[in-house]
């Protein structure tokens, strides 16, 4: 498989991107690589991503109820398939409750 930083540089619309657009791009980038041809994840799958490609951002989470509850929805229902939009919404949802969005808060912006 091609490694996600060629991918993501071989979209022209993105050589003079903003950081933040090729953030997205490399999230779809992500979820495009690992989705089955009609473009889902299963739960399963869904769960497996999440944990390879956004540890830092779940670590220190596992025992916390908030945490507990996304990953039992994942374990449910396990038929059922996240589209993109769902994958995003999940990315947002453990960012916000993750600790490291404060470390993240917390970075010094001048010198």
């Amino acid at each position: 498989s091609v490694p996600i930083a060629k991918q993501l540089a071989s979209i022209k619309a993105l050589a003079k991107g903003s950081d933040l657009e090729k953030a997205f791009a490399t999230a779809a980038l992500v979820y495009n690589n690992s989705t089955d041809p009609k473009g889902k994840l299963s739960k399963a799958e869904t769960k497996s991503l999440v944990q390879a490609q956004f540890g830092a951002f779940i670590q220190g989470q596992e025992n916390k109820p908030k945490y507990q509850e996304i990953i039992s929805a994942l374990d449910e229902q396990s038929e059922n398939k996240i589209d993109f939009e769902d994958f995003m919404i999940l990315l947002v949802s453990l960012t916000l409750m993750s600790d490291l969005l404060q470390e993240i808060r917390n970075v010094k912006t001048t010198k």
